[in-house]
């Protein structure tokens, strides 16, 4: 294992990529330091940390690489308040604030791609509750969501909370209480819930063998919880 150095490096990434590692980061931490055929975010010890704002799908091969013989911490953030900065083609500058909030049930939405390795032993997942700021420049070069506005950069204002899953009680208990057996509808009527993420989660539980079906109520299928 080649170490880069002790600070902050230089690879090319995102400000919030930066500023997540800028707040992880402890004294005796070794930074994107050359692993096989990867680079490792930050070492501590023996202890592998990975960032990852985008989709956890995307590391899939590199953590199962990984997780075969080291423990990996992976990082997530999560906006649970965002600022949206515009850049207009004239250079003049608009600021307002999301109406999205998000909520740590949320790190739903990308556990159903990677329920495999969520429990995996030598994973531990980090979810970050942070205020962030999206920058984004009206090029005509962007997403059809953003009206073509390129999103450009994202910068850490703040971390909120912090919250570790690393048992599968910790994974169930991002469940609201309810009534067992439950429906995905159920879980869709509770606040911070809906049906998209309602039908995402009872997946990615049913995956980690954590949820099991026990039957239907009419057309809907019914959970209840395997631990």
């Amino acid at each position: 294992m080649d170490s880069a150095k002790t600070g902050i490096g230089q690879l090319t990434e995102r400000s919030l990529h930066a500023g997540l590692k800028d707040y992880l980061a402890q004294p005796g931490d070794y930074f994107e330091v050359k692993l096989g055929r990867y680079v490792i975010d930050i070492v501590r010890g023996d202890l592998l940390i990975e960032i990852q704002t985008r989709h956890l799908y995307a590391l899939r091969p590199k953590l199962r690489r990984l997780l075969e013989d080291h423990r990996v911490r992976l990082i997530h953030p999560l906006p649970q308040e965002r600022r949206i900065v515009r850049e207009a083609r004239d250079g003049g500058l608009t600021h307002r604030r999301s109406p999205k909030h998000a909520a740590v049930h949320d790190i739903f939405t990308e556990l159903v791609r990677i329920p495999d390795l969520a429990v995996h032993p030598n994973l531990t997942l980090e979810v970050l509750l942070i205020r962030e700021e999206q920058v984004w420049r009206d090029d005509g070069q962007g997403s059809w969501r953003r009206g073509r506005w390129s999103l450009i950069d994202r910068r850490l204002l703040g971390v909120n909370e912090s919250v570790v899953l690393s048992t599968p009680s910790d994974f169930l208990a991002l469940l609201p209480p309810l009534p067992e057996p439950f429906t995905n509808a159920e879980l869709a009527k509770v606040k911070g819930w809906n049906p998209h993420l309602a039908g995402k989660a009872t997946y990615a539980l049913r995956a980690m063998e954590l949820l099991a079906l026990c039957g239907k109520r009419g057309r809907s299928n019914l959970f209840t919880r395997s631990l």
